[in-house]
Formats: structure tokens, C-alpha cells, sequence
């Protein structure tokens, strides 16, 4: 096997390809083929041919918006059916007690989490393309859901002062109608988030996910880990205080807990304490030994028994003062109609959840496609998702997305008292914890991304979920313009004896052609990077067409002031020797000598060294070609095509050829459309790749150097400016001074 491995690395290393054709530009490529000619369909066609339906056309839309009408006819039971029963247990003894503890983060009831964990994972079953993520609430969108429900309804609203002492019937009337505001604020939340959902599927928008990269939802999912974490210090330290939401809301929480240490209840720590414990453990030993367990140790389910038993027995909530869920009512509650009239106070809130919910979904869906070989529809699971909460607010549910605990079946949750509860909460926290890990990887991978991320969770943190959100997202845009436009500029080289150029800096082996600069910058051309790609092009090539042509007029007018002096110091010589000399004398003198109306005679040219010769006609770069190379462009705008006009143009005023190459179809497309090719000019500029180009630059120059020599001794011979005039480009350096030389001769 070793050596049929090794014999075909020896035949790829060893094959070679030879191909004989013409150079080609794009003029004379165009030219030899025939374009497909396309009708352009009207607008009133494309509306009838949407709205036409046949049986087809109907049952493949049916199939789309009801997956499960397409799976479950296929559904393989024996093979199948037992490990779903067995997964389906795992996780709803997962789901259960994790929606009791998330419902404390969306600062409602808990049984408001029961709620949240029965109607959408039953409304996701026929809407749902991805077979393996489970529905139902998740800690970052329940605390997004809290920190609107504490600022549309807060403590100060319903007279409700923080105290360790009082259990009064007025306090517990004032704590029930502020849990129903607070569950009216949730359920319009969740239904406005819905709707956005639902209607973004619809329109196609599925794409909108793509602007919450890796780095800034980890960024963000750790922010809201500390803020999660945060919020449930009171729980574990039996401390009364007010819950905050907003900008600085850690810091304001951190500062009330540590303001109130004083008061912690230590049973209720100790019980905490316990139960972080035991979770712990459990998922230390179901992560060690999941290959060998068939399902998950309930390692919660044990600690909510125990600590239900041990509540109960020692009546920890009368004797220790220990904080319990209570009552859980029993059944379901009717359907209600949302209070719409909340949903202007929210729109921000839910346009947020409904986007950090769609990607947290969608990215989990993509992972476990990948994984077992099957394709999700972006579009539909947002239309999924839009009806499980716009549906589910009547059913008194808040908003829900992908757990990733529960997807992955690795970590559980469990719990019936508060103190539990917020143990499971902050345990559940120990993966999003374990992203401040990607300091470091990104550190070593991508400055930028490692800043998106920096940002993400710094600006989560301290301005609250929502607002962080937005500034991420802001600050993702930014970087996306920061790299287009600054881009990598390089001057290429040929590998030696092939068609592959590479950057010249990079590798030993590659070489220049001795005059012809290859510029290429991976990045489009455009409005904002245009001016930079100018000047980068002046940097590299050591050409700027502006100082050249400053540096001929200045020296124009240095050899003009020399001349005058010269023609200066001849007068008054002749003028002092005139009056020791005969008039006709004189005038012969000076009608020999002196030059006529600003022309020197015959004799001043003859006589001028060939050293003082190449020093007025001093070549002004030794770069007579250069190419630009548009492969790695995807698009051109109005200004860059601007841009590169005016650089062939410039460039053609101090001798230099530029010329273009690798462009792409829709850049082709783009530089006709924006009649990039009109007058000077032409599409022979273009050419179809850098050897291509290299090639042609090669010849041509070779045609100009045979006429430059042609021109410049006619002009010498004749004596004439039109020759010079069609000199062409300059030679380069030791070209210059072989001319020189044989002009002399």
C-alpha cells in the first residue's frame, strides 16, 4: 500500500502539460467566441410564471413548509424507533427541569418554563427540517427576555421593596401582579419575535444569519454567561436585592451583592454549594465515560430529589429561611391573546431575540447536518421557529431556540428550589465559561476576529445583551470595510520555466522581468479603497507618474536656465571683444556663434560631449510596462473604474504601458456597463492572464526599442521635433546609453 502511495506522489510530481496557443487579450478572445444571446424576460412574465401552480409546483411548496409530511412516510421504525424513545427520555428529563431553571433568567414563574418546554418542541416536530437540535428555552434568550420584562415592569412599579423580613399578604399581592406584568411583557416579546421570524422566512432572509459570526456569537454567548452568572449570585446566596437590566446591569448586580454579603443565608449556601457539587460530578462522569454509558447519568433528577426530600423534611424554607419554587399549578392554561399594545416598548428587544435565536438554531442544525450527511433549509427553520413562538405566545410561553446542552446530550440541568435551580443555571455555564479560550486561539489565528470577539464581549457585558448586540454586529461591518480596505499588495514574479507568477517577496525563486512590474491586490475595486489602491500601486512599483513628470519639467527648465546663462556669458564675451576687432569681423562672430531665437547653430549641437548629451536626455524610470492583475477582484464600481482609467492614462504620459489582466465575467460585466471602454482605452488592453499579458508586454516593448532607436537618429540626422514626437516610451537605463553611444558615433 506504502508503495502505491508512493508511486502515484511520484506521478503527480512528475506530470507535466504543454499547450500551444495564442496570446490572448481580450479584443481577439471575444472575437473567437459567440455569446449565448439571452432574452431578457419582463417583469409581468416573471410575476405570471410565480404565480402559476401545477400539481408539481403545489406538493414540492407543501413539502417545504411541512417537512414532516415528507420524512415521516420514510421514517425506518426498526431501525430508528428504539434509540428515539431512548434519546426522547434523555432529553425531555433535560428539557423539564431546565425550563424551570431558565424561567428565573426570563423573570417569570417557573411554570411559565414548563409551558415554554411543551408547545414548541410539539410545533417544531412538523415544521423543523433538522433531526437532532432540541427546541425550548435557552439561557441567553431567557435573560434577553428577562432584562425587558424587569424594565418594562419594575419592582418600583408595584411598591415592592427588597427586604429579608417581611412575608405580608399585601407584599404577595404586589409580587403576583408584577409576575403578570411580567409575563404579559414576555409573551408580546415572544410573539413580535415570532412574527419577525415567520416573516423574514418568507421573504427569503435566511442569510441574515451570516452577519452573527463565530467570533461574535462566542463573544457574545460568554458575555451573557457572566451576566447570567451574575443575576444568579443572590439565588445562591439567599440575598434579596433588586434585579437590574440595561447598560452596566453587572456591575450594578455585583455591587448590590457584595453591598449585602453581610446577609447571606448560609443554609441556603451550603445547599448550593451541594448541589454545584454533585452537577458537577455528574457531568464529569458522563463526559469521561459517555462512550460506554448507553444514556446519560440523571445526575440532576437525583439532586432534585435529594434536595425536594431534604426541603421537605427539614421544612428548609420556615427553619433556614430557604427560598423554594412552591406550587407548581397543574394542567395547562387556556389560550390568550397577547396584550399587543406592549409590543411598541419592544420592538428592538424582539428584532434582537429573534435574530440571536434564529443563529443559535440554525448554527447548532448546520453542525449536526454536517455530522450525519443531510442539508437544512435556513428559510424554514425560520418560519419554524417564527410559528413555535408566535403561536406559542397564546399558550403563556416565552421565547425559545436550539439548547446546546440538550442537543449534545453532555450536559443536564435539574432542580425544584431556587437554590437548586440557580446551581443548574450556573453549572450550565461551565461550556459558554470555557470560551475565554478563544482569547488565545484567536490570538494565534486572526487579530481581527479576535477583536469582533473582544468587542462582542466587552460591549455585551457593560451595555447590556441587546445593545452589545448591535455594537458587535456594527463593529463585524466595520471590520468587513477595514479588510477591503486594506488589502494585501504584492508585486509578482515568474516561477522559472512556467506560467505561474507568485509574490516576489515571498519566495528565492521567483524573478522579475526586467522592466514590467505585475501589481495585484486581493480586494475589489471600489469607492472606498481606490484612492489606496493607487498610491499602493506607486509604492510597489516605484513609478509615480506625477513626481516623473515633475522631475522632466524641472529638469526642462533647468537645462532652459543653463542655456540662458550660457548664451549670457557668450554675449558679453563677443560684446569685450568687438571693441578690439573690425565691424565686419564682428558681425561674422556673431552671426556664427550666438544661438537664434532661442536655437543653438549647427556648431553648438556638434559640439556638444556625449556625457552632456545624456544628462538632458536622462530616461526617467527604468519600468516600461506594468500589468495589473484583477484576479482576486470580484467587483468594480463606478469610482474604481474611474481610478483605472485615469492610471492607464496617467502612466501613458511618462512612457509606461499598463494594461490589465485575470479579469473575471462580472467584472467584465461591470467594466462595460460603467463604458470603462471608450476612447483610448480598448479592450486589447485587457488580456485573458498575466502570462498572456506578460508575453505581449515582452513584444511590444521589443517593437518599440527597434523604433525609438529609428526615430531618435532621424530626429538627430534631420534635425527635426517630429521624430521625437514619435519616439514612444523611454528605454530603460542601459538601453538609454547603448543609444547614446551609437547616436555619437
Amino acid at each position: 500500500m506504502e508503495h502505491v502511495q508512493e508511486r502515484e506522489e511520484c506521478l503527480v510530481q512528475t506530470q507535466m502539460y504543454r499547450v500551444e496557443r495564442p496570446v490572448y487579450n481580450e479584443e481577439f478572445l471575444q472575437g473567437q467566441l459567440h455569446k449565448k444571446e439571452k432574452t431578457p424576460q419582463p417583469l409581468s412574465q416573471k410575476i405570471a410564471h410565480s404565480c402559476r401552480c401545477s400539481s408539481k409546483k403545489a406538493k414540492s411548496h407543501l413539502y417545504s413548509f411541512l417537512p414532516i409530511l415528507k420524512w415521516l412516510p420514510r421514517y425506518p421504525v426498526r431501525a430508528y424507533l428504539l434509540g428515539d424513545i431512548i434519546s426522547g427520555i434523555s432529553t425531555g428529563v433535560m428539557q423539564l427541569p431546565q425550563g424551570l431553571a431558565y424561567a428565573l433568567l426570563a423573570a417569570v414563574p417557573p411554570v411559565f418554563g414548563l409551558y415554554s418546554s411543551f408547545y414548541p418542541v410539539f410545533l417544531y416536530t412538523f415544521f423543523g427540517t433538522s433531526r437532532h437540535i432540541s427546541i425550548g428555552t435557552f439561557a441567553v434568550i431567557s435573560l434577553m427576555i428577562g432584562g425587558v420584562a424587569v424594565r418594562e415592569a419594575p419592582d418600583e412599579m408595584f411598591n415592592i421593596v427588597e427586604s429579608n423580613s417581611t412575608n405580608s399578604s399585601d407584599l404577595l399581592e404586589n409580587y403576583k401582579a408584577r409576575d403578570a406584568m411580567r409575563v404579559k411583557v414576555a409573551v408580546a416579546v415572544t410573539l413580535l419575535s415570532g412574527i419577525i421570524q415567520l416573516s423574514l422566512g418568507l421573504l427569503r432572509f435566511g442569510f441574515v444569519a451570516i452577519y452573527l459570526t463565530e467570533p461574535l456569537v462566542r463573544g457574545f454567548t460568554t458575555a451573557a454567561a457572566v451576566h447570567v452568572f451574575t443575576s444568579q449570585l443572590k439565588y445562591l446566596l439567599g440575598i434579596k436585592t433588586k434585579r437590574y437590566s440595561g447598560a452596566l446591569s453587572v456591575l450594578y448586580s455585583l455591587i448590590a451583592v457584595l453591598s449585602n454579603i453581610t446577609k447571606t443565608n448560609i443554609a441556603t449556601l451550603v445547599v448550593g454549594l451541594t448541589c454545584i457539587v454533585l452537577l458537577l460530578s455528574g457531568k464529569e462522569i458522563n463526559d469521561r465515560f459517555k462512550k460506554k454509558l448507553p444514556v446519560p447519568i440523571p445526575m440532576e433528577i437525583i439532586v432534585v430529589i435529594i434536595a425536594t426530600g431534604v426541603s421537605a423534611g427539614m421544612n428548609l424554607s420556615k427553619t433556614y429561611e430557604v427560598d423554594i419554587v412552591g406550587d407548581i399549578p397543574k394542567g395547562l392554561l387556556a389560550p390568550k391573546v397577547p396584550d399587543i399594545n406592549l409590543i411598541p416598548a419592544v420592538f428592538v428587544d424582539a428584532l434582537a431575540i429573534a435574530i440571536v435565536g434564529f443563529s443559535m438554531a440554525v448554527s447548532m442544525a448546520k453542525i449536526f447536518a454536517l455530522k450525519h450527511g443531510y442539508t437544512i433549509d435556513g428559510n424554514q427553520e425560520l418560519i419554524a421557529l417564527g410559528i413555535c413562538n408566535s403561536a406559542g405566545s397564546f399558550f403563556q410561553t416565552f421565547s425559545i431556540t436550539c439548547s446546546m446542552s440538550r442537543s449534545l446530550v453532555q450536559e443536564s440541568t435539574g432542580g425544584k428550589t431556587q437554590t437548586v435551580l440557580a446551581a443548574i443555571v450556573m453549572v450550565n455555564l461551565k461550556g459558554m465559561f470555557k470560551q475565554f479560550g478563544d482569547i488565545a486561539h484567536f490570538w494565534r489565528t486572526s487579530k481581527i476576529e479576535l477583536a469582533i470577539w473582544i468587542v462582542a464581549f466587552v460591549a455585551s457585558v457593560f451595555l447590556g445583551l441587546d445593545y452589545g448586540l448591535l455594537t458587535a454586529v456594527a463593529f463585524a461591518m466595520i471590520t468587513v470595510i477595514y479588510r477591503t480596505q486594506s488589502p494585501q499588495y504584492r508585486i509578482l514574479g515568474q516561477i522559472p520555466n512556467t506560467d505561474i507568477y507568485s509574490d516576489v517577496e515571498q519566495y528565492e525563486e521567483v524573478k522579475e522581468y526586467p522592466g514590467i512590474k505585475i501589481f495585484q491586490a486581493n480586494a475589489s475595486l471600489y469607492f472606498a479603497n481606490s484612492e489606496l489602491y493607487a498610491s499602493a500601486l506607486k509604492k510597489k512599483t516605484g513609478v509615480d507618474p506625477c513626481a516623473v513628470l515633475a522631475a522632466k519639467k524641472k529638469a526642462q527648465k533647468r537645462h532652459a536656465k543653463e542655456l540662458k546663462q550660457t548664451n549670457e556669458h557668450r554675449k558679453k564675451a563677443v560684446l569685450k571683444l568687438t571693441n578690439d576687432l573690425e565691424t565686419s569681423v564682428k558681425h561674422e562672430v556673431i552671426n556664427d556663434e550666438l544661438p537664434l531665437n532661442g536655437k543653438s547653430a549647427d556648431a553648438n549641437a556638434q559640439g556638444t560631449s556625449p556625457d552632456e548629451l545624456e544628462h538632458f536626455m536622462e530616461p526617467m524610470t527604468n519600468v516600461h510596462c506594468i500589468i495589473l492583475d484583477l484576479t482576486p477582484v470580484n467587483f468594480v464600481d463606478s469610482v474604481g473604474a474611474k481610478m483605472l482609467k485615469s492610471v492607464i492614462k496617467e502612466y501613458e504620459e511618462v512612457g509606461v504601458f499598463v494594461c490589465v489582466a485575470g479579469c473575471s465575467g462580472p467584472v467584465m460585466d461591470d467594466l462595460t456597463r460603467l463604458n470603462f471602454f471608450e476612447k483610448s482605452t480598448t479592450r486589447d488592453l485587457l488580456f485573458h492572464s498575466v502570462h498572456d499579458a506578460v508575453l505581449s508586454c515582452q513584444l511590444k516593448h521589443c517593437v518599440q526599442r527597434q523604433r525609438f532607436f529609428v526615430y531618435q537618429l532621424l530626429a538627430m540626422v534631420f534635425k527635426s521635433d517630429y521624430w521625437l514626437s514619435l519616439t514612444g516610451p523611454a528605454l530603460n537605463e542601459q538601453e538609454h546609453k547603448h543609444f547614446l553611444k551609437v547616436s555619437c558615433l
